[in-house]
């Protein structure tokens, strides 16, 4: 499949690779599991090699210490290496998670998924929380939870948001931590620490209205041409945007500094006028177009086998929230 989706099970509005099998909107925790295929299990297994420089018929298995694979039982994939001290967990763990915090957060699962040749599995699951900017531009609350079996990442769990008319997600940069959960694998997914878990997002409702706050006071700010460039270049360019301003201090007129863009930028550049929701009287010259031409870039228009990955745990996913601190310092300048 396409951008890296191994398997996929979604409600709701198709995703744009359009992979993965679509399911009724009511489905449980457990059966969206079993819906998007992920219900198998890994085991650590010790490492072997061979106790000669080439393998012949005198080759014997030696154990490398300290060192063992997480390997998926169902197929014996090999996912990653990993040291002594990893601890698996299980997607039944997260999923049963997911089906007690359900009932206590009110939410109804939308997508889960395996990327990565199952290296990372996420589940998506949208919260009651929702609001309207100005032209019916409408807003939704979700959690997004990853549970990568992969040593070096962390198990996460946070509050993000889509915008509907794009299907553009856009993440929580105000109070992040606030509702947001992080556990490395050398702690065990056991009862205390979903505890943890569950007390962290409960925040929810803080991070939710402080994510709308933000959103309104973009949406009713201004943005000059000039300065949503520089903006842009600030997130994909920012060495072009250093020595345009060294120049333009030095030298006055120059050319324009969309003329230096790579691919990207001028991308979210054309995002401005032409992305879904871009001409909604929310989005048309504001701060809040400026930032969803690049969330619709890193959502939609980048390429690549780990898309989707990207978007939602990787680097796009940190362009992203850079983008709405950028969007609102600049909008705060205004």
């Amino acid at each position: 499949m396409p951008a890296a989706v191994e398997t996929m099970a979604w409600t709701g509005q198709e995703p744009w690779h359009r992979e993965g099998v679509k399911v009724a909107p009511d489905l449980t925790p457990d059966e969206m599991m079993i819906a998007a295929e992920l219900d198998w299990t890994v085991s650590k297994r010790p490492s072997y090699t061979i106790d000669t420089p080439e393998y012949g018929e005198d080759s014997r298995l030696i154990q490398a210490p300290d060192t063992f694979h997480i390997v998926r039982d169902s197929d014996n994939a090999i996912l990653s290496s990993c040291g002594n001290g990893y601890i698996p967990t299980q997607n039944k763990q997260i999923f049963d998670f997911l089906t007690r915090f359900a009932s206590a957060a009110d939410f109804s699962m939308e997508t889960a998924g395996s990327l990565r040749g199952g290296k990372s599995v996420w589940a998506l699951a949208k919260v009651p929380h929702s609001f309207a900017l100005p032209g019916d531009d409408e807003v939704k609350g979700y959690l997004l939870f990853h549970q990568p079996h992969e040593a070096g990442y962390a198990l996460t769990a946070r509050y993000t948001q889509v915008r509907v008319v794009c299907n553009n997600t856009l993440q929580l940069a105000f109070n992040a931590n606030q509702a947001s959960f992080r556990m490395s694998h050398i702690n065990a997914f056991d009862e205390d620490m979903a505890n943890q878990a569950a007390k962290v997002l409960g925040l929810t409702s803080e991070s939710q209205v402080d994510f709308q706050e933000a959103a309104t006071f973009l949406a009713g700010k201004k943005a000059k041409h000039d300065q949503v460039l520089e903006y842009v270049a600030e997130i994909y360019q920012p060495t072009v945007l250093e020595e345009y301003r060294a120049q333009r201090e030095a030298l006055g007129e120059q050319a324009p500094l969309v003329d230096s863009f790579n691919r990207y930028p001028k991308l979210a550049v054309e995002a401005l006028e032409r992305a879904p929701g871009a001409l909604l009287e929310s989005s048309k010259g504001t701060w809040w177009g400026a930032l969803n031409a690049v969330t619709y870039v890193e959502d939609h228009l980048r390429e690549g086998e780990n898309a989707v990955y990207n978007s939602l745990m990787g680097e796009g996913s940190k362009r992203k929230a850079k983008a709405l601190k950028l969007a609102t310092t600049y909008a705060e300048a205004a």
